[in-house]
């Protein structure tokens, strides 16, 4: 009797030490820090639409600031809503063109929101900040359906002023050259990558941009 007690304690103490190995080992195991893949449709953009609400406020000032939503003064004085729909237009298309097609039809849609280059007065003095702004929505072709919600780019970068800016045109690096290759660039990484374009740091004179479309919005 007393042999069978033994064998059977020596079976419930072999059985728990088993159930209670894989808790232990488990506990003990290192963190998985593969970090996770996050995968982005390629679209197969068939149509570009892009779109400046006369809304916007263009101003003509010739100060180093001037308010209002669009400040563009390369092309002749005209309508200014139309100029900037030919550069986003422009430079959305060398962006989708020098991309691989992708598997999912898509129509871009472009919303502009701001556009605001240098006046004369920054142009050749102090310089700045090209301060480009928009929505962007990609619809099904066939449905018109959205895939998502509509995405903010904020694509402000530096803009050269004084003999930066004299070189550049002597180059033929205008201020509509670098805009639209700018936007052409950013439009890729928007497309491409899944985090999308992420604008760099402006510092103050960013800031101060960032305020007047805020205010003027």
């Amino acid at each position: 009797m007393k042999t069978r007690r033994a064998i059977c304690a020596l079976i419930v103490a072999l059985t728990a030490a088993g159930c209670s190995a894989p808790e232990t080992a488990t506990r003990n195991a290192p963190l998985d820090t593969t970090p996770a893949i996050i995968s982005v449709p390629s679209y197969d953009i068939q149509d570009i639409r892009v779109s400046v609400p006369k809304s916007l406020k263009v101003s003509e000032a010739n100060r180093y600031y001037p308010g209002g939503d669009i400040v563009w003064r390369e092309d002749p004085a005209g309508d200014r809503h139309a100029q900037v729909k030919a550069i986003f237009e422009d430079a959305m298309r060398q962006g989708v063109d020098a991309m691989r097609p992708g598997k999912v039809p898509a129509i871009l849609d472009i919303q502009v929101t701001r556009f605001h280059a240098l006046t004369e007065k920054a142009r050749y003095t102090v310089g700045g900040v090209h301060s480009l702004q928009f929505h962007m929505l990609l619809r099904d072709p066939e449905t018109g359906l959205a895939y998502g919600e509509p995405q903010f780019v904020k694509a402000d970068f530096k803009a050269l002023g004084g003999q930066a800016a004299i070189k550049a045109e002597s180059k033929g690096l205008t201020q509509k050259y670098r805009i639209t290759t700018h936007l052409a660039s950013v439009i890729q990484r928007q497309l491409g990558s899944p985090n999308g374009y992420q604008a760099a740091s402006l510092g103050l004179m960013g800031a101060l941009n960032q305020l007047g479309a805020s205010n003027t919005n």
